[in-house]
């Protein structure tokens, strides 16, 4: 029997195991095991290379995304790489719609620039990447368009590309570094502070202690 003023056990020993969305809730004891977990490992790898190998020499990484910045006031000061470029940065680099979706580029019809800066970046962006593209020849010689096909010693001498096509770098941001002098020292800074919050909070109502002041004489 339970003693005192305790807790009821209330311990859930007669759950089975892999119960309930799996369809064993009641019926005899199945326990999930997890002994392929190494084979289901080099099963996801190989499926990754032959994923490569399929689409090779084209990048592992996908097609080439524009930057953007988050949208709402809170994120718009980050930048992301988005769904794709618009047709206003595909036709300001020369590029058409429509090769651009053949050349590993990702197209975005329905997005709309509204800043100069945002889209000079990714014009420039396309540019890079214009220049170290290699495009190999459908069939027979290297034909010339939008962009011209690359040579036979280019094509020969290209690998496939790991990872992302040009990521996001991050921002090296650097810190003026100076000595701290003994005047320094000496200057409390956080009591500068202080009173100069204060005397800008107390300013309105000293003005007004100083009016009602000068009225009261006045009336005297």
């Amino acid at each position: 029997m339970v003693k005192h003023n305790n807790m009821v056990p209330n311990q859930h020993f007669h759950k089975k195991w892999a119960g309930g969305a799996s369809g064993h809730a009641r019926g005899p004891l199945h326990i999930v095991s997890w002994f392929d977990q190494a084979p289901k490992k080099k099963v996801r790898r190989l499926k990754r290379s032959a994923k490569q190998a399929a689409i090779a020499p084209r990048p592992t990484g996908g097609a080439l995304r524009p930057v953007v910045h988050c949208p709402t006031i809170k994120y718009n000061s980050k930048v992301r790489l988005g769904r794709g470029f618009s047709l206003e940065e595909l036709k300001k680099a020369g590029i058409p719609a429509k090769f651009a979706k053949t050349i590993g580029i990702c197209v975005d019809k329905r997005r709309v620039n509204k800043s100069e800066e945002a889209m000079a970046v990714n014009v420039a962006r396309l540019a890079e990447y214009k220049a170290k593209l290699i495009l190999f020849p459908k069939k027979g010689a290297a034909k010339k368009g939008p962009i011209a096909d690359s040579s036979k010693e280019e094509c020969a001498g290209a690998a496939q590309f790991q990872g992302v096509v040009m990521p996001l770098a991050k921002p090296e941001v650097e810190y003026p570094m100076m000595k701290v002098t003994e005047e320094m020292r000496a200057v409390n800074q956080r009591s500068t502070m202080r009173l100069a919050f204060i005397e800008k909070k107390m300013k309105g109502t000293r003005l007004r202690m100083k009016k009602e002041k000068e009225a009261a004489k006045d009336k005297k």
